[in-house]
């Protein structure tokens, strides 16, 4: 059985074992190849993405314990895809009892304008689900975790009109360490240019961190799995550099910081403002300008950012090297880090004590 390769003509690795791109792939786990039934499985010898249970999750304005956490298989957005939800993190600081949750209230924001954007009637604000992420924190006894709020149409009606179906609330949280794997925050990760395009303004808006939203962002990541890469990168519908399949992205080019604009329809990421912010204090020269993929190839540094993804290097693009992390790269990558543990006092707002 043989799939056919889409990324920019560049021979993958072997099929008998995937590990992302020669050197440059840190993921945490590897594919493997084995036939069955006519199809193509996918083994993982890492756990990246696995969840870690642990003991309550709040819904509707309390806790429930984890496993009691459901919803009925006929919810709406099971079917259409009619939540939408935030990706934050909870972090620890190094050698101290003392843990701040980043930009905390920016991200619940975030969630109300998803929601206004998508028509559904969110019935906490912003300073009640900065409570209730805070009390889930604490009564899960996660010096660290992800954060993961969603909000969805639930059990009631069918069909693609969603008027009637209820709104239901939860925040998960659970410990989940480097997104791209083990090593990808220091040593980088192979990408590749996916066949898949990201959604138009006008088909689903990109200001809506929406359920729906992600459909070609697995299809994209699947494909750049099945090629070897830790991951994709995707177009928009005019051919220019949009986004990853989970974070903003950003070239260095002759000293300069570039990062595509929100118009290019992207994501309007919390960690990419944070970055453009840090390049500022840093005085790094700092553009929001559309890229081709020949931006990609050429750049001096490339990395990719997000809540799950932090700050995490490339080392190359469709096999194209890009090199271990640059200076550009570590410095923003360390002055993220200080923000974070709550080293930079100017920050102090953006951090929320635990």
């Amino acid at each position: 059985m043989m799939l056919s390769f889409a990324f920019c003509g560049i021979l993958p690795p072997s099929w008998k074992r995937f590990s992302a791109l020669v050197r440059w792939s840190t993921m945490a786990e590897t594919a493997a190849r084995r036939e069955g039934a006519g199809r193509l499985f996918w083994e993982r010898d890492g756990c990246m993405a696995d969840i870690t249970e642990v003991d309550y999750i709040w819904k509707n304005g309390e806790l429930v314990p984890w496993a009691e956490a459901t919803c009925h298989v006929l919810s709406h957005s099971l079917h259409y895809g009619s939540g939408v939800f935030e990706g934050i993190r909870c972090y620890k600081v190094p050698d101290e009892d003392k843990s701040f949750v980043f930009r905390l209230r920016d991200h619940m924001e975030r969630l109300h304008r998803s929601c206004k954007i998508a028509q559904i009637d969110l019935p906490y604000s912003v300073d009640e689900l900065m409570d209730a992420t805070l009390e889930v924190i604490r009564a899960n006894k996660l010096p660290a975790c992800y954060i993961r709020p969603l909000v969805y149409r639930g059990y009631g009606v069918m069909g693609v009109d969603p008027t009637g179906a209820p709104v239901d609330v939860v925040i998960a949280v659970w410990p989940w360490d480097a997104y791209l794997g083990a090593d990808a925050l220091e040593n980088g990760v192979a990408v590749g240019i996916s066949s898949w395009r990201q959604r138009s303004s006008n088909a689903i808006p990109p200001a809506v961190k929406a359920t729906a939203s992600y459909m070609n962002s697995i299809l994209a990541k699947m494909e750049a799995k099945a090629h070897g890469y830790a991951e994709a990168i995707m177009l928009n519908e005019a051919g220019l550099v949009c986004e990853g399949t989970g974070e903003n992205l950003f070239i260095v080019r002759n000293g300069v910081l570039s990062t595509p604009p929100l118009s290019d329809g992207l994501l309007e990421g919390i960690t990419r403002d944070t970055v453009l912010c840090l390049a500022d204090d840093l005085e790094i020269p700092a553009v929001e300008e559309s890229l081709t993929r020949s931006d990609l190839y050429i750049a001096d540094e490339v990395f990719m950012t997000g809540s799950a993804a932090e700050l995490t290097p490339v080392g190359s693009v469709d096999g194209r090297v890009i090199g271990k992390p640059g200076e550009i790269t570590r410095a923003l990558q360390d002055r993220f880090f200080d923000l974070v543990y709550g080293r930079i006092d100017e920050y102090a707002d953006w951090l929320t004590e635990v």
